[in-house]
């Protein structure tokens, strides 16, 4: 059996070296941490004996990385953990959450451990460090999220675009003309993967439909019940019938009290339908339609990729878009 001496003289460096390299508990360089790596595959080492005492062996165990971080919404985030923990039992596997802020770290331990027999990829990011790193490991990945650079990934999620696309088409099909997208703060628009791909699905169909369509971002999240109001004030001044909503829970509310404050009503003088949401748009004090984004259904698919991949012994990468959902509450209206 190979032994963590015989990895540290073919990487040429000490014992505690390589211990340190392969659990992750104290820092080193990338290009020794790559070259005891390297070491240990060539040489068939497993770390965690405990875990996969012959190479080839399932733990039954998936890793998700989902990094916590200080601006982490967690109701929408752990929505994910759960319904990927979920799916995951379903298929009769254990999940082992990875919290570290620094995601890389986290998925180079279980890589090196042997724990995992596949890793889920949560919050992903345009450029997420995570998408070079899991070209280059042997651990089979799903992400849960489209990065900017997805080739040779296995990727799942809502297809926004669509999703966005729908509503401008149930906006235009009720006769409505000049529409208008309240979204996310501009931050949002580069540092995830889903407020551009919704932006772009508005703009691309309004356009292909000949509406004359506006998109205004909230300016930061604290100010997201004040900005919603008044940008809600701008738009019905503007003569705006159909607004989509793309943006933080609490500015539904307060477009709904600009509505009201200027003496019009929902959906006969404006109609709003909501794209993305994570959150219930029925238990407002006027329901409003929405194409939801459900956990439950991105998670299914991640999970039963993953498990096929694990299945088969190698996965074919590709995008794989959930179908959007239109619920229907009664917030738009024919337009006279």
């Amino acid at each position: 059996m190979v032994r963590i001496d015989d990895v540290a003289k073919r990487a040429g460096v000490s014992i505690s070296t390589v211990s340190y390299a392969l659990s992750g508990k104290r820092p080193v360089s990338e290009r020794t941490r790559e070259k005891i790596q390297l070491a240990a595959r060539e040489l068939g080492y497993l770390p965690n004996a405990g875990a996969r005492m012959l190479a080839g062996r399932r733990t039954h165990i998936f890793a998700l990385t989902e990094p916590f971080r200080a601006d982490t919404h967690a109701p929408s985030h752990m929505a994910f953990v759960l319904a990927a923990s979920i799916a995951a039992r379903r298929h009769g596997y254990d999940i082992l959450l990875l919290t570290d802020e620094d995601a890389s770290q986290g998925m180079r331990r279980v890589e090196a451990s042997g724990l995992v027999d596949g890793i889920i990829v949560l919050d992903v990011a345009p450029d997420d460090e995570r998408v070079a790193l899991a070209r280059s490991i042997r651990t089979p990945s799903v992400f849960v999220g489209v990065p900017r650079d997805a080739d040779g990934l296995m990727c799942v999620d809502l297809d926004f675009e669509a999703a966005a696309a729908t509503a401008v088409d149930r906006l235009a099909e009720a006769g409505h003309r000049k529409i208008a997208m309240l979204g996310y703060p501009a931050a949002h628009y580069e540092t995830t993967n889903y407020a551009p791909r919704v932006r772009r699905g508005f703009r691309d169909r309004a356009r292909e439909l000949g509406l004359d369509a506006v998109f205004r971002p909230l300016s930061e999240t604290q100010f997201a019940t004040e900005d919603a109001y008044r940008l809600t004030l701008e738009f019905l001044d503007d003569g705006v019938t159909g607004v989509v909503l793309n943006s933080e829970e609490r500015s539904y509310k307060a477009v709904l009290d600009a509505v009201s404050a200027r003496g019009m009503d929902v959906p006969r003088d404006v109609s709003l339908v909501s794209v993305g949401a994570i959150f219930d748009t029925s238990g407002y004090h006027r329901a409003i339609d929405s194409i939801p984004l459900i956990p439950e259904r991105s998670c299914d698919l991640a999970l039963q990729e993953l498990v096929d991949a694990v299945e088969r012994g190698h996965f074919d990468p590709g995008l794989r878009l959930v179908d959007p959902e239109y619920r229907s509450y009664g917030s738009v209206g024919v337009l006279d």
